[in-house]
């Protein structure tokens, strides 16, 4: 099995697979690298090179007590990168992974990277303050991390099953195989990481981030996003970024990477280049 060991001593579980330009991609919490698979084929079978890790406390990388934070996740990104020497890469991050891209380009990307994508992001700040009045109340990330200490089995049946997928639309179909394999790599990971990661991914302030960066960034996000929301989110990341540019989906749900690949898929490549 494929890792890397950070400074830290957190081993690093990744997929690297084919040859050709990289892509790289950060997934979302609380999910592994699996949860990349239909972009990962997909962009394999176009002659791109692809790499997916497991954040650490994520899927099969190792269940530390520390370091779950967005400094940590993109540290540990850029040792990756250098450890597999990768130059030119496009990056592309989900929900979480999108913030742990932001964080990682602006700081340890120089040289190494030449576009990302993020999709459903997190950034430039999801809680509500003073600063930030159209965030989620503090109360909601609370009441995540009460469910995860508690009884995170049962929380991560009912996230996949309600509003990651938007199965609780009027209208929708329940598919009982993603819901499932959203719990099998959720309870793969530690509790621990995941209960710390609430604050990583809702306290985590990217809009110097955002500022810093001068690639070109894809801003991938659905109006009916009922995870991160999207008025608070893609419009006012996209507005920060020096090269950013906005694109908006009707109706599909926070994990539209899944449920509307081919339509993510294409709309990557599309801005990717072959």
């Amino acid at each position: 099995m494929p890792t890397i060991s950070t400074l830290d001593g957190t081993e690093i579980f990744y997929k690297d697979w084919g040859q050709g330009r990289p892509i790289v991609f950060s997934h979302g919490w609380p999910l592994s690298a699996d949860d990349w698979d239909p972009q990962m084929l997909f962009f394999l079978a176009r002659g791109f090179r692809v790499i997916a890790h497991d954040r650490r406390g994520h899927g099969r990388s190792s269940q530390i007590a520390t370091g779950h934070d967005m400094d940590h996740y993109a540290a540990d990104l850029a040792t990756l990168t250098e450890r597999l020497d990768l130059k030119g890469a496009v990056h592309v991050g989900h929900s979480t992974g999108g913030g742990e891209v932001v964080r990682y380009v602006a700081r340890h990307g120089a040289g190494r990277v030449a576009k990302a994508a993020i999709i459903a992001a997190v950034p430039p700040l999801m809680v509500k303050s003073p600063a930030n009045p159209g965030g989620l109340p503090q109360e909601v990330f609370d009441s995540f991390k009460t469910q995860v200490a508690t009884n995170r089995a049962q929380f991560y049946r009912d996230v996949p099953a309600g509003p990651f997928y938007g199965f609780n639309r009027p209208g929708a179909t329940p598919l009982e195989g993603l819901i499932q394999n959203w719990w099998r790599q959720g309870m793969m990971g530690s509790a621990k990481a995941h209960h710390d990661g609430v604050d990583a991914f809702s306290q985590t302030d990217f809009t110097e981030d955002l500022k810093a960066i001068e690639i070109p960034v894809l801003v991938m996000h659905s109006d009916d996003d009922q995870i991160v929301p999207y008025a608070d989110s893609a419009p006012l990341s996209a507005k920060l970024l020096r090269n950013g540019t906005l694109k908006t989906y009707s109706g599909l749900p926070h994990g539209m990477i899944t449920t509307h690949a081919d339509t993510i898929n294409a709309d990557l490549l599309a801005f990717i280049g072959a």
